[in-house]
């Protein structure tokens, strides 16, 4: 080792895992996590309603009912895939339905199930907001680098851990 790299060395510990910061705390990391969460979701809402008119619930609630087959969810079919309440899901379509984005439609052989159908105008809305979303999204998260698929990885089974029993 020449003497410059000894002096570049020089109280730089070779183990990490003592340092502080290194191993952040479960506090730490719940904290990183919320932060993210609530400053990306703020970011997308506010330009999904600034450039579509839509929130970004809204948004979800849309492009949900466009993926379901034949462009037609159930209330609880939307509401599961969103993580909202039956009353949420309502509010989210009753808006949506206000804005002639979809329709409600009574279910084929049940009758007390209501589903909501995409519109003509609840297709392009959804498609131009899904590029502005999307590409929004994949700038944000693409300050991950190549922690990306680890970030994912590990919050997947942090996910699939907590999921509610039923």
């Amino acid at each position: 080792m020449h003497r410059s790299e000894d002096a570049l060395t020089r109280g730089v510990p070779r183990d990490t895992a003592d340092l502080a910061g290194a191993a952040p705390t479960p506090a730490e990391t719940w904290l990183r996590i919320t932060q993210v969460h609530d400053r990306i979701t703020r970011r997308v809402d506010s330009v999904l309603h600034n450039q579509h008119g839509l929130s970004l619930t809204g948004f979800e609630a849309l492009r949900r009912i466009a993926d379901a087959p034949g462009e037609r969810a159930s209330m609880g079919e939307v509401a599961e895939a969103l993580g909202l309440s039956r009353p949420g899901v309502t509010s989210t379509v009753t808006r949506l339905v206000a804005d002639g984005l979809v329709l409600r439609e009574r279910g084929g052989g049940d009758r007390r199930l209501l589903h909501a159908r995409l519109t003509p105008a609840g297709r392009e809305r959804v498609d131009a907001a899904a590029r502005t979303h999307d590409e929004l999204v994949g700038h944000l998260l693409g300050l991950l680098g190549n922690d990306a698929a680890v970030v994912t990885d590990a919050l997947a089974r942090v996910s699939a851990a907590a999921r509610a029993r039923r």
